[in-house]
């Protein structure tokens, strides 16, 4: 499948457009910079003329489910949702300037932060299954780094829900990170296979590639994965210094059969903690919404493929037309269509008619006194 070109980006109000941040399959991300309150913004949109109706609903599902769960200090945060101008959704979201995407690939990155990622990763997982629902797209390139060097869960647009669902499933996958159910496509997604994509996810944090991924060049493509995934047990990692309790928790996390792995995202990241806590680093907190949160899937309709949120009816353009004079301060409110002509106020005539007849009068009797007194 040739690579899509990446749209133009939209114009929005109260946003001014920097650079490009990247482009998926279905979408493109943008740096703008934000006017009020000032900061800079990542914005999410859909390209031009996109009106497949399964493409729209996964939009607005994923803008619903980050507003749900945007407030977990370890998953990324939703601003805003609307329509530009030109009938494109969008979403302005919290900008992350740094992502795991290749770093874990370019340098051996130290065991103490990844399970610190780990654990806050299991957590935000934990979190969104509480909420009833399944990430389904868990994966390196999908934690992003704050400016404040947190690492954050983003990219919900495969997302689904766990409730059991009707007619056909939607299948979708990361094929490296994908558990074997979900690669044999037997499920579009569970708590099990969240946890092997978890375990998965991890190992390549530490081993520099993903489970089964070979050195040699030329035998990593989708097709040549899938089998492996199918058929192997958990693959040995050449790294000397991550202990046997750590290999031992990936491996239960990335079992062949999902009854023999954690029973939660939670239980991964607590069987890390106690890693942590055996080799001296400190545990990391266990970030999870309490049980009296209202579940997410209550407020998120997958089935919504509708155009939603504030749409701009206008697109603001430069004008060849001579400038006018400042418009009053009165007149330079936020509704006001200043581009419109303005009506200038009545003047108010008469203090003026009373100052001309007192100085009138004023001069007369000036007059009247210098007559007077050269005839006297």
């Amino acid at each position: 499948m040739p690579k899509r070109l990446p749209s133009d980006p939209p114009v929005l109000p109260g946003l001014t457009y920097m650079r490009p941040l990247g482009s998926g399959g279905f979408a493109d991300v943008f740096l703008y910079a934000q006017d009020m309150p000032r900061r800079q913004v990542a914005v999410k949109v859909l390209p031009s003329g996109i009106h497949d109706a399964e493409l729209l609903r996964m939009f607005n599902a994923e803008a619903d489910i980050l507003a749900h769960l945007s407030a977990h200090p370890s998953i990324v945060t939703v601003y805003q949702a609307g329509i530009s101008a030109d009938g494109r959704p969008y979403i302005v979201m919290e900008y992350c300037p740094g992502s795991l995407a290749q770093r874990y690939r370019r340098e051996r990155l130290p065991l103490d932060e990844v399970l610190t990622i780990a654990v806050k990763m299991a957590s935000a997982v934990e979190t969104a299954h509480r909420a009833g629902l399944v990430h389904r797209d868990i994966k390196p390139s999908n934690i992003l780094i704050t400016t404040f060097g947190s690492p954050v869960l983003a990219d919900f647009g495969i997302s689904a829900s766990l409730a059991p669902r009707s007619g056909e499933e939607v299948l979708a996958m990361s094929v490296p990170w994908s558990a074997p159910e979900v690669i044999a496509e037997q499920t579009a997604g569970t708590v099990a296979s969240e946890v092997w994509g978890l375990g998965a996810t991890v190992y390549s944090l530490l081993a520099g590639h993903s489970p089964f991924e070979r050195q040699e060049p030329g035998q990593n493509a989708r097709d040549q994965l899938r089998p492996r995934i199918l058929r192997a047990s958990f693959p040995p990692m050449r790294r000397p210094d991550v202990p046997a309790p750590v290999l031992e928790a990936l491996a239960a996390a990335m079992a062949r059969d999902p009854r023999d792995r954690f029973p939660s995202a939670l239980a991964f990241a607590q069987a890390l903690r106690d890693v942590q806590h055996a080799l001296g680093f400190p545990p990391t907190p266990l970030e999870v919404a309490v049980e009296e949160w209202v579940p997410g899937d209550r407020s998120v309709d997958f089935a919504d493929a509708a155009t939603r949120g504030p749409q701009i009816s206008s697109v603001p353009h430069s004008s060849r037309r001579r400038a006018s004079a400042p418009v009053p301060l009165t007149a330079r409110d936020e509704d006001t269509d200043i581009s419109a002509p303005q009506t200038a106020p009545p003047r108010r005539v008469w203090p003026w008619l009373v100052v001309g007849a007192v100085v009138v009068v004023a001069a007369v009797l000036v007059v009247w006194a210098l007559v007077t007194g050269g005839a006297g």
